[in-house]
């Protein structure tokens, strides 16, 4: 690891700093974060419930009529003992004087609620579908544009794999439980409610016995809650670590066949595997005792109702008929309760997936936009540190007091060592982070003053790493400028020499370059990546080290393209003529701005000036020919690849 990747380590948000900790700590995944202190726990609740809440708001009227169908279908479904006691008691009675209107109305209400009772069920089932998938579909929006909305402090620290995790198999969770476990948990809630008055109505004192069996399944409701919590904690912690490891195994596939680690890696992955397995069996041994435990008070609830009952109709205190009903009643009461603890465990599952979420959710952008943005329609490229200070996170500081202006349309050179701190003055000049102190203006404004459309206009970067999206190869140079011809993109192209190997590709520009460019080269992408921002035409054109993946003919016609591009007299160290690239159309107010982050020293012929870096400062400032006479730090760098190349 690089110094400067271990500055790198520092949190990168304290809104939910112990969530990452759990999901990298070292150790077993039941030691991670599965104990937290009252004040967390109930934090990281209220945080799940606002998250629920906002996710309920737009359907609220949904939400409503729903709750309405589980009340009603319950209510029909709960008429059926109480008209069983009424024929047998009542409506039987009267049959035998020969009235037999009571038992007919009987038999048709019994039919009536029956057929209510199914249809409502379908209905709300119905209901509950839809509204969940529209909760769903806005917590999956949500959860994109927030990470997407994010620092890039935050994705450095938070890894890919991580970020997944969220947006599969915690999201699934909550599909689980909002698909059937919360009505479920209603259905049954209210089905219990609506027999339990059913039974007082028919028998106090068996309604008595009924609530009495709540006590034990209070007790047993309690156990299971506080340790079955801590193991579904785990599940999401260990599930979230075995999709990182199967993601980083297969993205970095090819070193891992270099390397030959596909056994570590497979027994890393067994290891993973057998703790997902480990925490599951817990859960699973936990509603093993839960569910049959509430099977056997419900059991014995009902026997109990069976022995008194049966005394007080010898005794003449209650109807046949009532008996019966409320043995019916209770045997119906504890029907919702295992399949309420089926909910209990989507919902500790989802609760889990749930804390997870909203963790992401509250994640709070380190780079924000301003609230009262200075426009800056026409930049010209002028760029000045004054007093600037930086370092990541809470790390030590690493750009310390930087005094630095770039005239615009200068092309500037910054080199140094590794971990010297050029990457990070690209990025703050890209404002991927912004400075603890000081100033960083762009023709005079500074960058937290612009809005995210002027900046991104303004200044563009092009990195090491050349990413290409699915789709084809023009749709990917067009990234620049979405509204550009076809004739500008094949422009674009040909400046930086990317248009004869396109050409021979399959398809030409229609070619789709599939999962990470496959179809191309690392120097093809390369290439691409630059007509991507040579097209976007931007004041600043900031280059970290994108030369890197090129070889010696490719960089040859990458250097011409840029000579085109940043002014005929780059490197010339004299005014900049304004460039004239068809890609990017002609700027009239002066060349371009660029800043070269370069560790292959050719790159450097092109530049106006050079910038050498050492422990974040600039040790080192003048021409190329100045600094190579004055036999300081570049003129030893410049040695040394000289020396590699022979």
């Amino acid at each position: 690891m690089s110094r400067r990747d271990k500055r790198r380590q520092g949190p990168a948000s304290a809104v939910s700093v112990d969530a990452r900790n759990a999901e990298t700590a070292q150790g077993t995944a039941g030691e991670d974060r599965v104990e937290l202190s009252r004040a967390d726990s109930k934090a990281v609740r209220q945080r799940s419930v606002r998250l629920l809440r906002t996710l309920l708001r737009p359907v609220r009227v949904r939400f409503g009529i729903t709750v309405a169908l589980v009340v009603l279908s319950q209510a029909a479904k709960v008429a059926g003992p109480l008209l069983i006691a009424f024929g047998i008691d009542s409506a039987l009675p009267a049959l035998d004087d020969g009235d037999w209107l009571p038992l007919a109305l009987t038999g048709g209400g019994y039919v009536v609620a029956a057929l209510a009772a199914s249809w409502l069920t379908a209905a709300y089932l119905t209901a509950t579908a839809r509204l969940s998938q529209a909760m769903l579909l806005d917590l999956r929006i949500q959860v994109f544009r927030h990470t997407q909305r994010l620092s890039m402090e935050f994705h450095e620290n938070y890894t890919s794999g991580r970020i997944i995790s969220r947006q599969t198999s915690d999201l699934e969770a909550l599909r689980e439980l909002l698909d059937s476990g919360i009505s479920s948990l209603a259905s049954g809630l209210v089905f219990m409610v609506l027999t339990a008055a059913s039974i007082f109505a028919l028998d106090w004192v068996t309604g008595l016995l009924v609530l009495l069996s709540g006590v034990p399944m209070y007790f047993l409701s309690r156990w299971y809650q506080v340790r079955s919590q801590a193991a579904y904690r785990s599940s999401r912690v260990v599930s979230a670590r075995l999709i990182v490891h199967f993601i980083e195994t297969m993205t970095g596939i090819r070193a891992v066949k270099a390397f030959r680690r596909e056994e570590d890696n497979a027994a890393r992955y067994d290891e993973l595997a057998e703790d997902y397995r480990r925490v599951t069996v817990r859960s699973i041994n936990l509603n093993g005792v839960f569910q049959p435990g509430l099977v056997l008070i419900g059991n014995i609830a009902v026997a109990a109702v069976l022995l008194a009952g049966g005394y007080r109709v010898l005794g003449g205190a209650l109807e046949v008929g009532a008996l019966l009903a409320l043995l019916l009643a209770t045997k119906r009461f504890f029907q919702p309760v295992s399949q309420m603890a089926m909910f209990y465990n989507s919902f500790q599952s989802a609760q889990a997936a749930l804390e997870k979420v909203s963790g992401l959710l509250e994640e709070v952008p380190t780079v924000r936009p301003p609230r009262n943005p200075v426009p800056l329609p026409h930049a010209r490229g002028d760029i000045r540190f004054t007093g600037a200070e930086f370092g990541y996170g809470d790390g030590p500081v690493i750009l310390p007091h930087l005094d630095l202006h770039i005239p615009a349309g200068q092309t500037v050179a910054v080199v140094g060592a590794t971990g010297a701190g050029k990457s990070t003055l690209a990025k703050l000049m890209a404002r991927f982070y912004d400075v603890r102190s000081g100033s960083l203006a762009l023709d005079g404004v500074e960058l937290r003053e612009l809005s995210t459309d002027d900046l991104r206009r303004a200044v563009v970067m092009v990195t090491q790493e050349a990413f290409l999206f699915s789709g084809t190869v023009a749709d990917n140079i067009a990234l620049g400028r979405p509204s550009a011809t076809r004739a500008e993109i094949e422009a674009a192209a040909r400046d930086v020499g990317a248009d004869e190997f396109i050409r021979a590709l399959p398809d030409s520009y229609d070619t789709d370059v599939n999962k990470r460019g496959g179809r191309v080269s690392a120097g093809q992408r390369q290439l691409i990546s630059f007509a991507r921002a040579f097209l976007a035409n931007p004041a600043v054109l900031i280059l970290d080290e994108a030369t890197s993946s090129l070889d010696i003919p490719s960089e040859r016609l990458v250097q011409e393209g840029l000579h085109r591009l940043l002014g005929s007299s780059a490197g010339g160290g004299g005014a900049a003529a304004p460039a004239t690239g068809s890609a990017g159309g002609t700027r009239h107010d002066g060349a371009r701005t660029a800043v070269v982050i370069a560790h292959r020293l050719s790159t450097v012929a092109i530049a106006d000036r050079v910038l050498v870096m050492h422990d974040g400062r600039i040790v080192e400032d003048g021409s190329p020919a100045e600094l190579l006479a004055g036999g300081g730090r570049f003129a030893d760098l410049h040695g040394a690849w000289q020396d590699s190349l022979v």
